[in-house]
């Protein structure tokens, strides 16, 4: 269901088979009920006479619907299809999700965008049936119920963690939207965990991120493990596991675990009006809105399928920052994994920032809590720097750390560009002028141009071209180098499936780029 207008009869039978593949492409609105829904709600179907389908929780909100409190819209996993399509609209709801909306308004979205607001509004109205402000309205008013549901965090907390901008805003939204005030969402439903009072994000607040299934979480957690840079980012293992990945980010930390049918996120820090950025950007970072069946369903259909059937739901490691992940993609060139954690290490102690003035970003006292009550998991490390951002770095002295001349120059460019708006890594730029404006840089050439588009730009058809691993393991499974093609859309999710198989035979891969 790409198309603007959703096809009714699809999507009632969707909904009548609890079809979980649809989760978060649509939603059920109930006129007797003036409820909408996740397609999966398990509430009795309702008659064909009595829905009508939004594309957008938005959009159903628009037109005077409430969330449903059973099935809980704010756990959907985003529509995949804004990825894969790249479009204006698609770059908008990630700004929207970044908070761009809540800090500049509407008009500074569209300039990001570098639209004008009447054609971001037309465009919204035609593919979604609402505008951006009321998108982004919804997102603060599913995010503040969340948080009711699930934490113990105060009502005022909640409110500036959402993005709202006063607690009387907040509770005039919640009541004209939802029809309660915030204290009754929280008698009614109570949190599901940290009872015994307050909590405030410095000490910890957890959430669900949902996803579909299904989700394999280990290959991503060790694909960033193996990648951590010390000081930023640390992770928490039991055997060969990945139990945990904590990383700085400003005012303190984060912290994701795999869990049943979701991934848990755990953010301690003093910048409460982050939270919504926080949670996208983790969204993100783990690939948690793909489409796995969609992906299955080309890439099984080629010489892939046994290593897609032999790994399901296997994912594409995404971006906390895209500039950071740019920077790795220099630093890494031509070098091994480890030796490019080393000298990004080097970057971040240089010019990296404290996420918490005079304290770690995650204190000692917190280390039971991260191994999850493990004895066997052990902490790596703790993160108390955020990694330089683009005009730190475009003006420090990167000299005496194990770098080129040339790779110096070339992260110089690179900062230098991203700093002055011309290149802009995390999400307003269309993916083909971004890795366009990429290449123009000195000492950039189109493998990492093409791994900066796998991971930052999320272009889930980016191809690292020229991988020395892709190429050999292709060779090695008798694939020919024309069959990527049969691959589009998908083949930053096939680079994947290859690495990952020449990662569980490492005695016939060759050393190449670092990845």
């Amino acid at each position: 269901m790409t198309t603007r207008q959703l096809d009714f009869d699809a999507c009632y039978l969707a909904v009548s088979a609890r079809d979980s593949r649809f989760d978060g492409r649509f939603y059920t609105a109930v006129t007797t009920t003036g409820i909408y829904c996740r397609p999966i709600c398990p509430a009795r179907t309702p008659a064909r006479g009595n829905v009508r389908f939004y594309r957008h929780a938005a959009a159903a909100e628009a037109a005077g619907f409430r969330p449903c409190r059973r099935c809980r819209p704010e756990l959907s996993p985003g529509d995949p299809g804004w990825d894969v399509r790249a479009d204006l609209v698609g770059r908008a709801l990630r700004l929207i999700d970044d908070g761009v909306a809540d800090e500049s308004g509407v008009a500074g979205l569209a300039r990001r965008l570098h639209v004008t607001e009447r054609h971001l509004h037309r465009l919204f109205a035609a593919e979604l049936g609402t505008g951006p402000l009321a998108v982004a309205r919804t997102r603060r008013l599913l995010l503040a119920k969340q948080l009711l549901t699930e934490t113990t965090l105060p009502i005022t907390d909640v409110a500036f963690a959402a993005g709202f901008g006063s607690v009387r805003q907040f509770n005039a939204a919640l009541k004209e939207s939802y029809g309660f005030a915030p204290g009754e969402l929280r008698r009614t439903n109570g949190p599901m965990h940290e009872k015994g009072g307050p909590v405030a994000l410095t000490t910890g607040l957890t959430l669900r991120l949902g996803h579909r299934d299904p989700y394999d979480a280990q290959p991503v957690l060790r694909f960033l493990a193996a990648r951590a840079i010390p000081s930023v980012e640390a992770v928490c293992r039991s055997g060969d596991d990945v139990t945990a990945y904590t990383r700085a980010v400003p005012g303190g930390s984060i912290t994701l675990r795999p869990a049943a049918g979701h991934v848990r996120l755990t953010v301690r820090t003093t910048e409460t009006h982050l939270l919504s950025r926080l949670v996208a950007r983790c969204r993100r970072l783990l690939d948690l809105d793909a489409d796995p069946g969609a992906v299955r369903e080309i890439l099984g259909a080629t010489s892939l399928a046994p290593l897609v059937a032999a790994r399901p739901g296997l994912r594409v490691p995404g971006a906390y920052d895209g500039f950071e992940l740019a920077v790795r993609a220099v630093v890494g060139q031509q070098i091994s994994v480890a030796g490019a954690r080393t000298l990004l290490g080097r970057i971040a102690a240089r010019a990296g920032v404290p996420a918490v003035a005079d304290r770690p970003a995650v204190d000692p006292s917190d280390e039971d809590d991260a191994n999850d009550g493990n004895p066997g998991a052990a902490v790596t490390g703790h993160v108390p720097l955020l990694f330089p951002s683009a005009d730190r770095l475009a003006a420090a002295d990167l000299d005496g750390l194990g770098l080129t001349t040339r790779r110096v120059a070339t992260i110089r460019a690179l900062a230098e560009a991203v700093a002055s708006g011309s290149i802009d890594l995390d999400g307003a730029g269309d993916p083909a002028d971004t890795t366009a404006g990429l290449l123009e840089i000195p000492g950039i050439g189109p493998w990492t141009a093409g791994y900066i588009a796998l991971r930052a730009l999320r272009d889930p058809d980016a191809w690292p071209e020229g991988d020395l691993v892709l190429r050999r393991t292709m060779e090695r499974l008798g694939i020919a180098a024309d069959e990527a093609e049969r691959w589009r859309p998908w083949r930053a999710y096939a680079a994947l499936h290859l690495w990952s198989h020449a990662s569980d035979n490492p005695n016939t891969t060759p050393r190449g780029r670092n990845r």
